[in-house]
C-alpha cells in the first residue's frame, strides 16, 4: 500500500515541466482530412490521434528542434521537423499498407508500434468500423484472427480466445475507457449491452491470451479495449439510423431498428463535453431445440421427456415410489403397486418461446465533462457516466430472460502525458428479470402441486393398465387425465399464473432474479519516462471491492447473513529497454495481486522484440508469462437453487451460510432423523457421492443392489483456489512483397483449474466408497444407500479444482494486402487443441467450447468507383464438443459470410449502407440452448461519421 500511495504522490510531478506544443493538421492525396491518425514524438512515446477534421495538438518536454512522426492505417508514414514552439504543420499522407506501424497502447500500457508489441494483439480503427459488413462494430470483432464469439442472444455475444469459455467468460476481461464492464453479480462481460456505439467508438484493441502480469487475475485469457471519442478531438453532432427485418425459420421474418446520436462540443481549450445516446429493438433468434437433454433420441412421446428449450419438466420422479406413498395413505391398492413402473415420470413443461416476448432491446446513454486546467492534453480531468438498460437473454446453469436489466457506471478520472489515476463504481439492478425454468415449474404447482399431478398420473397409469393398455398407452392416458385443466400459453389463467410466478423471487413459488450488487475500483499508473532516461519504467495498482446483494436470491446474502463484501488489490511494475539500435526491445513486468479469501499471487512477464532487416520490417518475439484467476464471486459465494441441483460456492463460511430443510419420506430416513432435515454446504462437499458413481449405481441397483453400491465413490474435492497458467508465445510480423504477415503460436500450461463437479448427498446416513450393504441398516454407509434408492438426496454443483495438467496449444496465420484500385484484402486462420486426460478425473468438464480449425478472410474497397463502397467477410469454423452446465453435445460446423455496400455523401458528411449477414447461408448456432442464427439484413444512414 505504501507503495500505491507513492505512485499516487508522484503523478503531478509530470505536468510541471517546460512544454513545446505543436498543432497541425493530416490530410490524404485528395486534400480530405485524415481522422485518427497517429502522430507521435520520435524517439519517445508521447503522441495524439488526429480528430475528425484531421487537426491535432501535442505537447512535449522536448526542445526544438526534433522530429514528429506520422501514420494511419491505409496510408505511409512520414516525418516533420518542429523548428519552434507553437509551430503549426501541415502534412499530407500517401495510400500505403503500414499496419506494422499502427499505435496501440494495450499491449505495454504506453503507446507503442504494433511492430514493438511485445504480444499478440488485435485492433479495430476507425475505419475498420465504418466498413465493417457485420451490423455493429462489436459483431464485427469476431472477424478479427483468435476471436469466437459465444452468442446467448441477439444483443448478448461473449467474446472467446483461446479457448475455455462459455456464455459466462470469466476468463475474459472487457474495459471501455478503462472501465470493467463485467456484471457486479456475475463477474463476467455482458456482452456490448453498457458498451461503446459505432459513432463513439475510437480504438479497439484485443489481447489474445494471459495479461495478469499488468491487469490482473480476471485478463486470464484475454482482454479487450473498448475507448470512445473524445470531445477535445472529436466535435459536432452525429447520428445513424438503421433499419432492418431478421429471418429465421422458427420466428420467422421481422423487423428491427436500432439509431443514435452523439453530441460533443470544446468550449475552449480547457473544457469539452459530449453525450450519447442509442436504442435497439428487435425479435431474438427464437429457441426450439426440443430435443431431450439427458437420452438422445429421446421425444415428447416419452414419459419422462426433459426438453432442451421446455421448462417444467424438469419436475421429475420415480413413479413407484408415487405408488407407495398412495399405498401408505390408503388411496391405492397395495396390490396396484407392482403394475407402476420403477421408472420415472416427468410433468408436461412450457417451451421457452411462451415464457418470454423473444423481444430484445439495449438503450445506451452516457455523458462525459472533460477539463483541461493547463489548455493541453498533459493534465485532463473526466468524469464519466454511462448507462445501460435492455431485455436479453443470458444461458447459464438455466436460461434467463435478463427483463429490464439495469447497469450503470461513474468514473472520476485524472490523466496526463506520464500518469492516470481513476476511480469508477459499478452498480446493476436486476429489474423484472426471471429464471425460466422455475417459472414453468412454478407455472405448473401453481395449478397443480407436484404431489396432487403426479398422484393422479399414478392412479391413472394403474387404470388405464387394468383396462387393457399397453404401457406405452397407459403413459399417455395418464398424462391426459394428469394435465386436465393445466393454464396453456395464451389463456387468461396462463398469463396471471406467468404475472404472479416473474414477480415472486421464492423459488419455491416464483421465479423473479433479485440483483443491486456494486463493485468499487480504483486504479493508478505512472510512467518515469521523464525522470529516468535508461529504460522505460512504469509502476500502477489497482484496488477493488465487491457489494454483493441478491438478497438471498442467488447468493448466500440472506439478511441474517448480511451482505458480501470482500477486497481485492494489486501492485505492478515494468521495464522497457531497446539496445542494438533499438532493433531489440525487452519487456519485462511483475505484478502481485491479493484476494481476501486467498494467498497472494505473483505474475511476472518477460519479453523480447527483434526487428531484422534494414528497414526493420521483419519483427520477431517471444514472451513467457504466468497468469492466475481468483475464484469469482459465484465460485465462492453462490448459493443458487437451478432446479435439479443447487448451485454451491465454496468460500469456508459459505458452507454454513447455505442451509436448507428438506422433508425425509422413507421409513428408514424418518426413524433416524425425523420428518424433515436440514442440511448445508458441509453436506455437500463432506458427505456426498459423485454425480457419476450414483448414476451408475441407480442404473445397477434394480438388478443387483450390493454390485450397484459397490460401484458408489464419495466425494472428495477441496475448497476452490485460484487456478494458474504458464504461457509461452513466439510470433513474427513482417512485410513481404507487399503483404503484411502476423503468424503467432502458443502453449499453455493451467494447474488447478477451476470447473464444476456435480455431487448427490444423502439426507441422513454417510457417504463412503462401496459400501457394505450386508453390514445391515444401523451402519451410516447402508443408510446413505437406502437415501439413494429412496430419492431423499440433494444434488448439488460444486466449486472446485482439478488436480490434472491442462494444457492448450494453438497458432494463428492473419495476411493482409493493399492491391491496385483501393482493394484491401485480409484472412487468417487459427487452429486450436487442448489436452486432458479425462480417465483421472472423469467426473470434470474442462468445457474448452474452441473449433480446432477457424478460417476467415476479408475483401473490401472503401472507394471502388466515385463514393461508393463494399464489403465481403467470410469465416468458417469447424465441429466442436460443446460442455456447460447447461447441455453437452455437439456443435455442427459453420460457413458465414457478409457483405455490405456503402455510398458516401460527402457534401452532407452521409454514409449510406446495405447490409446482410449469413447471407445464403445455414442457420447455425454457437453453443447448445439459444435459437439458431438466421440472417440479418440492414439499411443505415450515417451522418457526419
Amino acid at each position: 500500500m505504501k507503495i500505491y500511495l507513492f505512485i499516487v504522490s508522484l503523478f503531478f510531478c509530470g505536468i510541471t515541466y517546460a512544454q513545446t506544443s505543436i498543432s497541425g493538421s493530416v490530410k490524404d492525396s485528395k486534400n480530405q482530412p485524415v481522422p485518427g491518425a497517429n502522430v507521435k514524438v520520435v524517439g519517445e512515446s508521447a503522441g495524439t490521434v488526429t480528430d475528425g477534421d484531421g487537426n491535432f495538438s501535442l505537447s512535449t518536454t522536448k526542445k526544438p528542434p526534433f522530429d514528429i512522426e506520422i501514420s494511419s492505417v491505409g496510408y505511409g508514414s512520414t516525418t516533420a521537423t518542429v523548428t519552434a514552439a507553437n509551430q503549426k504543420i501541415t502534412v499530407s499522407l500517401s495510400e500505403k499498407e503500414t499496419q506494422l506501424d499502427e499505435i496501440v497502447v494495450s499491449a505495454s500500457r504506453a503507446p507503442e508500434k504494433v511492430r514493438e508489441s511485445p504480444v499478440t494483439i488485435e485492433r479495430m480503427t476507425i475505419k475498420d468500423v465504418k466498413k465493417t459488413a457485420s451490423p455493429t462494430f462489436y459483431d464485427g470483432l469476431e472477424n478479427l484472427k483468435e476471436v469466437h464469439m459465444n452468442t446467448s442472444s441477439m444483443s448478448f455475444k461473449s467474446i472467446n480466445t483461446r479457448g475455455f469459455a462459455t456464455v459466462a467468460n470469466t476468463r475474459f476481461m472487457q474495459l471501455v475507457d478503462g472501465m470493467d464492464n463485467s456484471s457486479p453479480l456475475l463477474n463476467f462481460v455482458l456482452g456490448n449491452l453498457i458498451g461503446v456505439s459505432d459513432i463513439d467508438v475510437a480504438s479497439v484493441e484485443l489481447l489474445p491470451g494471459a495479461s495478469s502480469a499488468l491487469y490482473g487475475a480476471n485478463a486470464f485469457n484475454g482482454i479487450l479495449f473498448m475507448n470512445s471519442k473524445n470531445p477535445f478531438k472529436y466535435q459536432g453532432i452525429s447520428t445513424y439510423v438503421k433499419y432492418g427485418q431478421t429471418n429465421q425459420k422458427a420466428a420467422g421474418a421481422n423487423e428491427y431498428y436500432d439509431y443514435g446520436v452523439r453530441a460533443a462540443h470544446k468550449f475552449n481549450d480547457y473544457f469539452a463535453a459530449k453525450a450519447n445516446f442509442t436504442y435497439m429493438r428487435g425479435t431474438d433468434w427464437w429457441a426450439t431445440d426440443y430435443t431431450d437433454k439427458t437420452v438422445e433420441g429421446r421425444d415428447r412421446s416419452h414419459h419422462n421427456y426433459n426438453g432442451m428449450n421446455v421448462y417444467g419438466d424438469e419436475a421429475s420422479t420415480n413413479i413407484r415410489g408415487v405408488g407407495q406413498s398412495l399405498v401408505n395413505l390408503g388411496l391405492l391398492p397395495a396390490s396396484a403397486l407392482n403394475i407402476l413402473p420403477n421408472e420415472n415420470v416427468s410433468r408436461t413443461g412450457y417451451n421457452e418461446v411462451d415464457l418470454t416476448d423473444n423481444k430484445v432491446r439495449n438503450a445506451k446513454i452516457d455523458f462525459s465533462l472533460h477539463a483541461r486546467p493547463f489548455g493541453n492534453e498533459n493534465f485532463e480531468i473526466i468524469w464519466q457516466s454511462k448507462f445501460g438498460f435492455g431485455n436479453s437473454v443470458y444461458q447459464g446453469a438455466n436460461r434467463y430472460y435478463l427483463n429490464g436489466f439495469q447497469m450503470q457506471q461513474h468514473k472520476l478520472e485524472f490523466t496526463g502525458k506520464n500518469f492516470f489515476v481513476r476511480g469508477y463504481y459499478t452498480t446493476e439492478d436486476g429489474g423484472k428479470s426471471y429464471d425460466m425454468l422455475f417459472t414453468g415449474l412454478n407455472i405448473n404447482r401453481a395449478w397443480k402441486p407436484d404431489a396432487t399431478w403426479f398422484g393422479q398420473y399414478a392412479g391413472a397409469f394403474v387404470q388405464s393398465t387394468l383396462a387393457g393398455a399397453t404401457p406405452t398407452q397407459a403413459h399417455q392416458a395418464a398424462r391426459t387425465v394428469a394435465d386436465t385443466g393445466r393454464f396453456l400459453p395464451g389463456t387468461p389463467e396462463f398469463q396471471n399464473a406467468f404475472n404472479q410466478v416473474t414477480a415472486d423471487p421464492n423459488v419455491l413459488t416464483g421465479s423473479k432474479l433479485v440483483d443491486n450488487s456494486k463493485i468499487y475500483h480504483s486504479d493508478a499508473n505512472y510512467n518515469f519516462k521523464d525522470l529516468i532516461k535508461f529504460a522505460e519504467i512504469q509502476v500502477g495498482g489497482s484496488y477493488r471491492r465487491y457489494d454483493l446483494n441478491s438478497f438471498g436470491r442467488i447468493y448466500t446474502d440472506t439478511p441474517q447473513f448480511g451482505g458480501i463484501k470482500y477486497d481485492e488489490y494489486g501492485v505492478y511494475s515494468q521495464v522497457q529497454k531497446k539496445f542494438m539500435e533499438d532493433r531489440l526491445k525487452f519487456t519485462g513486468s511483475v505484478r502481485y495481486d491479493k484476494a481476501e479469501n486467498f494467498d497472494g499471487n505473483y505474475s511476472p512477464r518477460v519479453s523480447f522484440v527483434y526487428s531484422a532487416g534494414e528497414a526493420k520490417n521483419h519483427i520477431f518475439r517471444a514472451s513467457f508469462q504466468t497468469g492466475f484467476r481468483n475464484p469469482t464471486t459465484q465460485d465462492q459465494y453462490i448459493g443458487f437453487n437451478v432446479g435439479n441441483a443447487i448451485l454451491l460456492g465454496s468460500a469456508p463460511d459459505n458452507l454454513t451460510r447455505y442451509e436448507e430443510t428438506l422433508p425425509v419420506t422413507s421409513p428408514l430416513g424418518q426413524a433416524l432423523v425425523g420428518a424433515n432435515t436440514t442440511i448445508n454446504g458441509n453436506n455437500a462437499y463432506y458427505n456426498s457421492y459423485t454425480a457419476q458413481s450414483a448414476a451408475a449405481f441407480a442404473a445397477l441397483a434394480p438388478s443387483n443392489p450390493v454390485a450397484a453400491a459397490a460401484l458408489l465413490v464419495r466425494t472428495n474435492v477441496d475448497l476452490v483456489k485460484p487456478e494458474t497458467v504458464k504461457a509461452f508465445e513466439l510470433g513474427y510480423r513482417g512485410e513481404v512483397k507487399g503483404f503484411t504477415y502476423d503468424i503467432n503460436g502458443y502453449y499453455n500450461i493451467y494447474n488447478d483449474f477451476i470447473g464444476n463437479l456435480t455431487v448427490v448427498a444423502p439426507l441422513y446416513g454417510t457417504a463412503q466408497d462401496a459400501p457394505d450393504l450386508t453390514l445391515g441398516a444401523s451402519n451410516p454407509g447402508v443408510q446413505s444407500v437406502d437415501a439413494l434408492v429412496t430419492g431423499n438426496t440433494r444434488a448439488f454443483q460444486l466449486y472446485t479444482n482439478t488436480d490434472i495438467e491442462i494444457k492448450s496449444i494453438g497458432f494463428g496465420v492473419g495476411l493482409a494486402k493493399k492491391l491496385p484500385k483501393n482493394f484491401e484484402v485480409s484472412a487468417n486462420y487459427n487452429y486450436a487443441e487442448f489436452n486432458f486426460d479425462q480417465a483421472k478425473d472423469p467426473s470434470f468438464e474442462a468445457g474448452f467450447n474452441t473449433p480446432k480449425h477457424r478460417v476467415k478472410a476479408t475483401i473490401s474497397n472503401d472507394n471502388l468507383f466515385k463514393n461508393f463502397g463494399f464489403n465481403i467477410s467470410g469465416r468458417w469454423s469447424d465441429e466442436y464438443k460443446w460442455e456447460s452446465t447447461f447441455a453437452d453435445g455437439m456443435i455442427d460446423a459453420a460457413t458465414v459470410i457478409d457483405a455490405q455496400i456503402s455510398y458516401l455523401v460527402p457534401s452532407i458528411k452521409s454514409t449510406f449502407k446495405l447490409g446482410a449477414t449469413n447471407i445464403g447461408g445455414k442457420e447455425y448456432r454457437q453453443l447448445l440452448g439459444p435459437g439458431l442464427i438466421g440472417q440479418q439484413y440492414f439499411l443505415s444512414l450515417t451522418v457526419n461519421p
